[in-house]
This record gives C-alpha cells, structure tokens and sequence, in this order.
C-alpha cells in the first residue's frame, strides 16, 4: 500500500489520542495521528515523521502522522495501513492458492472479522492485529489491554469448531524483527487467550513488512513464540 504527498516532519507532543503537534520546515502544525494505542515509544519529542498531507481543503487537520524514525527503523504507525497490505497480500495470492473470494469487514457470531475468504474449496474467516511495540528486536502485541482483541480471538475458536479455518495475522509495521510474543505484562489476559486460540485450532501467522516513507508492503513470516 502506498500513502500520495508524504512530508517530513520533527514530532513535538501528542496532545490526546488523535492529535499530535509536529514542526513542518521551522512552522509548527496540528496532524491527526492514525493510531489511538499508547505508542509512548515511538512518539517522543525530536523524533522524525512523515505525514500524508490530504488533498482535501475542507479537512480539519491536513496532515496524517504515518511513519516514525526509531533508530535505524522506520516504524508504520498507521492503524488502517496493515488491513490494507493484508488485503494486497491476499490478492496476489502469496500464501493461499486460488483464492475464489475475499470479502473484508464480514460478521461472524457477535464479532465483525477483518476478512472471510475462500480458497481451494475452504472457508476462512481471518483477524489482523497491526504490531508496533519493539523491544530490543523482540516485538509484542499489544501495548495495551484489548478487550476487543480478546473477544475477537474467543470468537475465531468458534470459527473452528462451526467448520471454518480460523486466522489472526500479526503485521508488524517494520523490517528485521527478531521473533514476535504476546504482551503479557501489556494484557496477560490476551496473551493467554492467544495460546489458548492457538491450541484450539486458531492458526497464528505474523509477517514483517517492508517500510518506507510512502509504502508499507508484507514482507517475511516471523517466528511467533507463544
């Protein structure tokens, strides 16, 4: 996926869960950040980011806080951009074969999953979890405790059992990660319904991605320990 007019920019605050003040060229400017986890280690004053700057006028905030600088990474930060490169990843068929039918935002039970979708004769239904937490190499999910994250991962077992194949795919929103683990100082009551999932028949997957300013593509599976 691919993000149109990107800028640099210097990260100054986050002033609530949507807005973040930044300095563009020496002028200091309200973006919306397209994030509302905790993102404490990412978003630290002096940090570089790209923002997209929207081509509508009528917009409160011209400008979307995209992707941050840690280090030498480049971190997508971008709550949607996983969705979208998962269904990228889908399309071009790089894991699952003769893909018949993908269909996004389908309901099952009480939960609305990210994607339902067909391929050899079988019926997935799947959830993507978007990964930003990094520690040392070692990336996490989540930052903080999901409730809905929780009941979306009760919900794939019963996929299971009604016949279905069940997914969660981890995106982690940067490149050469060492393995990825469940938070479970962040949510311990996920971590174990995790493991749980995955002892029921839930089939974890995570892939890292490759980041740059404008693009964010799924990339390389990563080793998951549980």
């Amino acid at each position: 996926m691919k993000y149109k007019n990107i800028v640099k920019a210097r990260f100054i605050k986050r002033l609530n869960r949507f807005v973040a003040e930044v300095e563009i060229n020496g002028e200091r400017e309200l973006c919306h950040v397209k994030n509302t986890g905790r993102c404490k280690e990412l978003l630290i004053e002096g940090a570089t980011v790209y923002l997209e700057k929207s081509d509508n006028e009528a917009r409160k905030y011209r400008y979307s806080l995209v992707t941050v600088q840690k280090g030498e990474r480049l971190v997508n930060m971008d709550s949607q951009a996983p969705n979208k490169a998962v269904y990228e990843w889908l399309r071009n068929e790089s894991v699952f074969k003769n893909i018949t039918c993908i269909r996004p935002e389908t309901t099952f039970g009480k939960s609305r999953f990210d994607f339902y979708f067909e391929y050899e004769g079988k019926k997935a239904f799947a959830e993507v979890k978007g990964v930003t937490l990094e520690n040392d190499g070692v990336v996490s999910f989540p930052d903080a405790p999901t409730e809905r994250g929780l009941k979306h991962i009760n919900e794939l077992c019963q996929c299971v059992k009604e016949g279905f194949e069940a997914y969660i795919i981890f995106v982690v929103q940067m490149k050469s990660v060492l393995y990825f683990t469940p938070a479970e100082g962040h949510d311990p009551k996920f971590s174990e319904g995790l493991r749980n999932a995955a002892a029921n028949g839930v089939r974890v997957l995570c892939y890292d991605c490759e980041v740059t300013e404008n693009e964010m593509v799924l990339c390389n599976e990563v080793v998951i320990k549980l």
